[in-house]
Parts: C-alpha cells; structure tokens; sequence
C-alpha cells in the first residue's frame, strides 16, 4: 500500500496537485483478542457452503478490480480468513464491496489502524455488524487508543419537525392533538 501511495502521490505532484487517501473497514474489536475472533467466526456461523458460492457467483459478475482483489483474497473459502495479522476477510465471502474487518481488542485495532495511517491513508471509514453494538464497542475500546480529536464540537440543533418524529433523542415540548 505505501508503494501505491507513494506512486499516486508522485503522479499527482507532477500535475501539481495533491491527493489524501481513505480506506474502508469493518471492525470487529472486543475486550480481548479472542473474544473479537470469536465474534468475527460468529457472523458467519450460519452460512451454508451453497450460500457462499451464490454470492461469490454474484460479485464476479461485477465489472470491479476492486471486487476482483477482494474475491483473490479468500477464494470464496471460510479457512484462512486472516489475510494479514488481524485482518479477517470473511465478510467478503457474502458482502460485495468492502469485505474485510480489522479484528482484535482495542490496542490491536488501533495499532492496526496507525499501521494504515503511517504511509499515508488519513481518512478511515469505519463500519461493521450490528451497526448499533459496533458504534459502541468503537467509542469505548478502541477510541480511546486512537490519537483523534474533534477540531470542533458539534452543538445541537433545533428539529424543524415535519410529519412523524421517530427514534431520535428530541421529544416535542408541546403534543397538539389533530
């Protein structure tokens, strides 16, 4: 990846502009390392070996170097999902698009993730499954690991209500009846 990066970088330069770079992971981080690897083979527990080569067949009719690179990473095969030091490719077995998870406790995904950031990725979407336990697991174990600060604070706003307010934090001050 650095290679790449250097190489991108010295194209644009040439053309006097400059670039930044991004990566999209899931991340599957736990208290412990084998706690996480074990969250990691739970989510595909349940799938059958028909189910994997449908959505193998799926991706490859994707018109996609980057589905292409992804598929050459597992083999549409559940053994050896570890395709780096705690970079799991198993969602990619079912998943078209982003299909590796950066796997471990907080300290092992962060160091991960800084080993990401040392040649130059400096955008890092980061995503999983459930989306809510995730968020979580993202704030309170691996945050906390991470040189990240918000340059500012984000204030709340007042909710423009319009029809039905569902699952958000703002409860009308008055209820009018219709």
């Amino acid at each position: 990846m650095a290679e790449k990066i250097a190489q991108v970088r010295e194209k644009a330069a040439r053309h006097g502009r400059k670039v930044r770079f991004g990566i999209r992971l899931h991340v599957i981080v736990r208290e412990t390392n084998i706690g996480a690897w074990q969250a990691a083979d739970r989510l595909i527990t349940h799938l059958d070996d028909e189910t994997i080569a449908g959505a193998q067949e799926a991706c490859a009719r994707q018109d996609s170097v980057g589905q292409q690179r992804m598929a050459a990473l597992h083999k549409g095969h559940r053994d050896n999902l570890e395709i780096a030091p705690n970079l799991w490719a198993g969602v990619g077995l079912v998943r078209g698009g982003a299909g590796t998870a950066l796997v471990g406790d907080g300290p092992t995904v962060a160091e991960r993730i800084h080993e990401y950031a040392a040649p130059g990725i400096d955008s890092f979407i980061l995503s999983g499954y459930p989306h809510l336990e995730v968020a979580y697991n993202v704030a309170e174990l691996l945050f906390p690991h991470l040189d990240v600060a918000a340059t500012t604070i984000p204030q709340s706003q007042s909710l423009q209500q319009q029809g039905e307010a569902v699952a958000n934090e703002f409860i009308p001050r008055k209820v009018t009846q219709s």
